[in-house]
């Protein structure tokens, strides 16, 4: 069994893609789990962000999951095809990565 994890790739000023990546889909993986797999195991340049070690940096996965905002480490790998894209309306770094803080909370 698998899943496809049709994500939104580019960065600031590039024009968006969407790449598809096949990932051996266990019951009870997160998103998180499946672009974890992906970057570790296909391709080391995908860019997203998560913290779960950081209690106080929580929120760090939040991206749009099948049309909706969510968080990876929270939502379940389904079979078939998920899309992932950054958030909206917040300035896109690279791939699934978006600023998130308030421009005066930024160093």
């Amino acid at each position: 069994m698998k899943t496809t994890l049709r994500i939104r790739r580019g960065s600031a000023g590039e024009t968006p893609r969407f790449e598809e990546f096949d990932v051996a889909f266990e019951p009870g993986q997160s998103v998180l789990d499946g672009l974890r797999m992906v970057r570790r195991l296909i391709d080391p340049t995908l860019a997203y962000r998560y913290s779960c070690i950081n209690a106080n940096a929580c929120k760090e996965c939040m991206m749009l999951i099948d049309g909706t905002v969510d968080y990876a480490c929270t939502v379940r790998l389904k079979q078939g095809v998920m899309t992932l894209a950054p958030l909206p309306k917040k300035a896109l770094i690279r791939d699934l990565v978006t600023e998130i803080a308030p421009p005066d909370e930024r160093l």
